[in-house]
């Protein structure tokens, strides 16, 4: 392994981006984030934009504030799944990119099944149904504005468009474009007689590569304009959740993963898509993850629920933190209202903690009134949701296991960790806490040869973070409850 590498991470997470630094020795990576600033959608006359050319500004002051810090052998952008810009044949932005949270897909589904039966999509593609999936939103901007497509040259989808914007190079990362339902899951290329079959523009699309290539180097024009030096672009696994799975500090392949941030990742690691009865039935996605694994997995609404109802109460003056709300859940009671997270009408953005009321009254449940008692419910339905899913996994792949290791954001809130073992009656590992970052860093030290293999970065990030043990407690109190979550949510089982 060598030594002494210096290498930045940009991670565009659901409410903030920054600039990670990450400083390797040759034993041990250490963090350090360089520049933070808001990732918010932007609405206009309806639609829920992307506020890109802002996005863009920020990495290049992140780019900046990292000259400072002395040389960067290399750089690598991550954010989620599925959204793209429209580009014409000078390289130039149509429009905004469009943000998944935006309604514009309603029905669509619907309609491209009756060209593809949904069996039939999923067998060709083996990724789940959500409706902001890029196939469904590339079917919307056919139907609302198809004079757009027809002046678009090309699609990139949205770290490539940031690379490109830094390198003018144009492609197309696998993990992130495995995303969006238009890869086909025999070999993770693009699959052109799908799009012809429902007449969507293949000629859209750009070459495929995989993560950990160079994409090239920044171009003269960003060089001169920030008075740096010509960094290389490493070409990361660009889907946030593929570079959250790289960082899981795990010595064997028998564990579930649990990327638990605004979105919870829960899922496990093979070779090979699962395509089968069951996935399809559960809803169970296979995406692309880094050396051409699987990363077989399930999409959980996850800490938006906390967040988003921490917003609400801040909207109406009640300036409560995360640890004031973590406290008054502790101190109400457990088990009293119980919901499924992945209820659409918790999709939106809004008064979340008034549609959780409704939820409960619609199932006959005790309606939950203190801010305490949301919390308690959203966590204790988290913990639950994740012991169906974790039921689910050992279903569709025949296999046991032994521990749950979960990364990101949520493994700082002990009691949920604390909850999801109690849930799962299966041990589990928190941390890192900056997984994404930490696998977008690791992936570049792969690339230039000063990480052997991901198994070796796995070893490094595991002696650079401070893992927590939760083993599972109060197992009988937690089984009732699942017995009544079942009964109040008979579709989840």
């Amino acid at each position: 392994m060598s030594a002494n590498r210096q290498v930045l991470a940009f991670d565009f997470g659901a409410s903030s981006g920054r600039a990670m630094l990450g400083r390797f020795d040759g034993v041990r990576i250490e963090l350090e984030e360089i520049h933070r600033f808001p990732n918010d959608p932007v609405r206009i006359g309806g639609t829920l934009y992307w506020d890109v050319l802002r996005l863009f500004h920020e990495i290049k002051q992140g780019l900046i504030k990292a000259k400072a810090k002395g040389p960067i052998d290399s750089l690598g952008i991550d954010t989620w799944g599925v959204d793209f810009a429209l580009l014409d044949k000078q390289g130039q932005l149509l429009q905004n990119p469009v943000h998944y949270r935006d309604r514009r897909t309603e029905g669509v589904m619907d309609q491209i099944f009756k060209v593809i039966p949904q069996k039939e999509l999923y067998a060709r593609t083996g990724i789940q149904f959500q409706p902001f999936n890029t196939i469904f939103q590339l079917q919307a901007l056919q139907n609302r504005q198809p004079e757009l497509v027809q002046l678009a040259d090309r699609l990139l989808l949205m770290p490539d468009l940031f690379v490109f914007f830094l390198t003018g190079v144009m492609q197309a990362e696998r993990t992130m474009a495995s995303t969006g339902q238009l890869l086909r899951s025999s070999d993770n290329e693009w699959d052109l007689e799908l799009l012809r079959r429902l007449r969507l523009p293949g000629r859209l699309l750009c070459r495929l590569v995989d993560s950990g290539t160079k994409a090239g180097v920044l171009s003269p024009d960003i060089c001169r304009e920030l008075h740096i030096d010509p960094i290389p672009v490493i070409t990361v696994a660009a889907h946030d959740t593929a570079s959250a799975v790289v960082a899981v500090p795990a010595a064997d392949a028998d564990f579930i993963y649990l990327s638990s941030g605004t979105w919870s990742l829960m899922g496990i690691e093979r070779k090979k898509p699962i395509i089968n009865d069951p996935a399809f039935r559960f809803n169970f996605t296979n995406e692309g993850g880094f050396n051409n694994s699987t990363r077989v997995l399930k999409n959980i609404t996850g800490l938006w629920l906390i967040q988003e109802s921490r917003r609400q109460w801040l909207r109406r003056g009640e300036h409560v933190t995360f640890a004031e709300m973590e406290q008054e859940a502790l101190a109400s009671r457990p088990f009293v209202s119980l919901i499924d997270p992945d209820d659409p009408a918790l999709a939106a953005p809004g008064d979340i903690p008034e549609r959780i009321r409704e939820i409960c009254r619609r199932t006959g449940q005790v309606v939950p009134g203190s801010r305490g008692e949301i919390v308690r419910c959203i966590y204790e339905s988290l913990a639950l949701k994740y012991r169906v899913v974790a039921e689910q996994i050992e279903k569709i792949s025949g296999c046991c296991y032994p521990v749950i290791h979960v990364v990101g954001g949520g493994t700082k809130d002990d009691l949920l960790s604390q909850f999801t073992a109690n849930a799962t009656g299966i041990k589990v590992i928190a941390g890192p806490a900056e997984g994404t970052a930490l696998g977008n860093i690791a992936v570049q030290l792969i690339a230039s040869g000063a990480i052997a293999s991901l198994r070796d970065a796995r070893q490094i990030i595991a002696a650079s973070t401070d893992l927590q043990h939760y083993q599972p407690e109060d197992t009988e109190l937690w089984e009732a409850a699942l017995i009544r979550y079942r009964q109040l949510f008979p579709d989840l089982v």
